[in-house]
């Protein structure tokens, strides 16, 4: 915790739990509307609410909601502010996602098996979005 000594974070212990209800990735990009398409056509997110240089994205599943918000790239920060953010999603069948990004001609990464059982594929967004779409399966003896 940023500017927290060790009282203060004693005293946050004392309070009642936080409640998350839901959680939101807010990514500042150049191109709302290429990262919005993009996220809609590759990763069947809809739009829940739009307005001037922003996007709300959203699915029916599990899925963190997307905020797309306008903005100037620092350059020594990486594509839009983004450098070392990385958009993960776990799914239930890695390889369906593959053929289906494939066959629409989205660029990825080649399917790869992390020593620990996940299976991994990468792909950009239009502004430089990373985004990792990944699904678990225990290695032999797990």
């Amino acid at each position: 915790m940023v500017g927290a000594t060790a009282c203060d974070v004693g005293e946050l212990r004392r309070v009642p739990e936080m409640n998350v209800i839901g959680s939101v990735i807010s990514l500042t990009v150049a191109d709302v509307a290429a990262s919005a398409e993009f996220f809609a056509d590759c990763l069947e997110f809809r739009t829940v609410v739009a307005g001037e240089g922003f996007v709300c994205l959203a699915r029916d599943d599990a899925a963190a909601d997307i905020l797309l918000v306008q903005g100037d790239s620092d350059p020594t920060a990486g594509p839009a502010g983004l450098a070392g953010v990385t958009v993960s999603f776990l799914v239930t069948d890695l390889a369906d996602e593959v053929r289906r990004l494939q066959g629409a001609g989205v660029g990825t990464t080649r399917l790869r098996r992390e020593p620990w059982g996940e299976w991994v594929l990468r792909l950009t967004d239009p502004n430089g979005v990373r985004i990792r779409l990944a699904e678990w399966q225990p290695p032999g003896g797990f």
